[in-house]
């Protein structure tokens, strides 16, 4: 299984190592198929509500896309190996699941960018909201967050692991053994630490690209809902309670999802028991909490879910 210079498979630890991985089972297993169940109902919902036709709904159906597939990168092999005794993965297999997890956490982030600045300018340009967010624009913009995540998981698989541009092809760095990852799913952190080699040099190009990537976005997701805050002074009460409350649980859902991603990705190549715990708030609870947060206070997509299921039923 493994030799000095080139290892084919590694072995996941997991959350645990005791008994109550029967425990793990059955919470992840009802937090992956709840995560499934509501941003399926939002996709559907979206795409065959005739509503639902506005930029707002446009980037939620892309952020349950993307939460859907983030999820599921990493929340199966969790539940199957809660209650396997092979918890192995190949080579290529740990490095598609590096390629993946930041492709759609990535996604996941510059939707949200997106969505804030939707909202920022429907508040503080509504006469000019049709024509700045028309569907063309709208259109480039998803466009440009695929091709940013697709350039930010690339960047991240050839300058931290040093692969040529296929991410399967023979790895460079040397993994000598063990082949334990301390983890539920292949990341980037854990796997260096089992390179035979000093990683502070590879880790620097890791938290340029992903911490950087965290930090930004957090940053500037913040600044987007303090304008959209300060401009709700010419709201009456009422409109001015909803709206708050609703940046409240926007705000609460963006600190659960980016400070943790901050706290992995923007440190020195070292590894903490807790960053597998710190893990499952940015990869499983945030995609399960995310359709229970843009939605229920939504009265339009409400009244859609009723009329598009509820009546048919």
């Amino acid at each position: 299984m493994t030799n000095q210079s080139f290892i084919t498979e590694f072995v996941f630890l997991g959350l645990s190592q005791n008994p109550t991985e029967k425990i793990v089972f059955v919470v992840f297993l009802f937090l992956y198929l709840a995560t499934l169940l509501a941003n399926s109902l939002i996709l559907i919902t979206i795409r065959f509500s005739r509503t639902l036709g506005s930029p707002m709904y446009f980037f939620l159906f892309y952020l349950s896309l993307a939460d859907s597939c983030f999820s599921t990168s990493t929340a199966p092999r969790l539940i199957i190996n809660a209650i396997s005794w092979n918890k192995v993965i190949s080579y290529n297999e740990c490095m598609t699941q590096i390629f993946v997890v930041h492709f759609f956490g990535c996604m996941a982030t510059l939707v949200l960018i997106l969505m804030a600045f939707d909202r920022s300018v429907a508040i503080c340009k509504p006469l000019r909201y049709t024509i700045i967010m028309n569907q063309q624009v709208c259109g480039a913009l998803v466009i440009l967050a695929w091709v940013g995540s697709y350039i930010h998981s690339s960047a991240q698989i050839f300058l931290a692991l040093k692969l040529p541009f296929c991410i399967f092809l023979a790895l460079k760095l040397p993994f000598c053994g063990p082949n334990e990852i301390d983890h539920y799913f292949c990341d980037l952190q854990p796997l260096l630490k089992l390179a035979c080699m000093d990683t502070y040099v590879i880790n620097l190009p890791i938290v340029f690209n992903s911490g950087a990537i965290c930090m930004v976005s957090f940053i500037i997701l913040l600044i987007s809902y303090t304008f959209i805050l300060q401009s709700l002074s010419n709201k009456s009460a009422e409109g001015r309670r909803k709206a708050f409350s609703t940046c409240t649980s926007h705000i609460i859902a963006i600190i659960l999802f980016f400070v943790p991603c901050i706290f992995t990705y923007t440190r020195p190549p070292i590894t903490f028991p807790m960053d597998k715990m710190v893990a499952v708030f940015y990869t499983i609870r945030t995609p399960f909490l995310n359709p229970l947060i843009y939605t229920p206070r939504n009265a339009e997509v409400k009244n859609a879910i009723r009329k598009l299921w509820f009546n048919k039923l």
